[in-house]
């Protein structure tokens, strides 16, 4: 049920805020309004967190030369208004000193804000990866639909879903390497599955010598190498370990004091006597 209402209300909020952005406005005005950029507040559920201040002075710059080509899609909320859509040209604006600025009131549910926020950034802006992801696993947890069921509604193919995701399970300090900018989606995906230890040296490293992402491929393919090696040491030392304490009580079932350690196994004879004997019983079974 709950799957059926995302695909259907989303589509109709998109379909809504598409019309406002293609009508004309020469034949229909009323549907562009200045609003006091002090009357508006920016959507609470907005899923982007960063916003490039290099980007943002370009397209401050751009509003003071060419003016808002686009106008902002806002809802009325209590005495002001909230942002739907266009949080950028808002703060752009802000940045360029204007007082006011074009804005398209819709009308709209309040609680479709949160969905729409999260839809209207996916198709429209660039997220950064990490904000990426976390918007998919909101809808997808909220929604309880399969990332199939998502990839239908945003357009987007299901593996470019799924590798996305993935990042989520990066640690935080890799998290915020990719927000950041220091480190690729494709540096991003190579660390997935190593340890944390890992994963922040290679990151690191990754980061320090300015590696591409082949590079990067075959670091991690070199460590996992070393650590498949070492596993099989350790699993070698450790059967070792298990024969030689088989061989301890053997030992000590014929009166013969043994103890092993560091892979080597003591064999103490109270006399020469026992010793003669064991070398009796040795011969006889070589």
């Amino acid at each position: 049920m709950a799957k059926s209402r995302l695909g259907r209300g989303l589509s109709a909020i998109l379909e809504d805020v598409e019309e406002a952005y293609k009508s004309d406005v020469e034949s229909d005005s009323s549907l562009i309004k200045k609003i006091k950029l002090s009357q508006i507040i920016p959507n609470i559920y907005q899923p982007r967190k960063r916003f490039d201040s290099e980007a943002l002075q370009s397209l401050s710059d751009s509003i003071k030369k060419h003016g808002l080509l686009q106008p902002i899609v806002v809802i009325q909320k209590d005495s002001g208004f909230m942002i739907i859509a266009g949080e950028r040209r808002f703060r752009a604006s802000k940045l360029a000193g204007l007082e006011s600025i074009d804005a398209i009131v819709a009308d709209l549910e309040s609680q479709n804000l949160r969905e729409l926020a999260l839809i209207e950034n996916i198709q429209r802006e660039e997220l950064s990866p990490i904000e990426l992801g976390i918007s998919y696993r909101e809808l997808i947890n909220d929604y309880q639909i399969t990332q199939e069921e998502l990839s239908s509604i945003i357009c987007k193919s299901r593996s470019h879903i799924a590798n996305t995701l993935r990042l989520l399970t990066l640690s935080e300090y890799t998290q915020e390497l990719v927000s950041e900018g220091k480190i690729t989606q494709g540096h991003a995906k190579v660390l997935v599955g190593l340890d944390e230890k890992s994963e922040k040296k290679l990151a690191d490293t990754i980061v320090g010598q300015k590696l591409s992402v082949r590079e990067s491929e075959e670091l991690v393919r070199e460590l996992k190498s070393n650590y498949e090696s070492s596993e099989k040491v350790a699993s070698k030392k450790n059967e070792n370990s298990l024969e030689l304490s088989s061989l301890v009580d053997m030992f000590k079932k014929l009166n013969i004091k043994a103890k092993s350690k560091n892979n080597k196994l003591t064999l103490e004879f109270d006399s020469n006597d026992k010793i003669d004997s064991f070398l009796e019983r040795l011969n006889k079974i070589l």
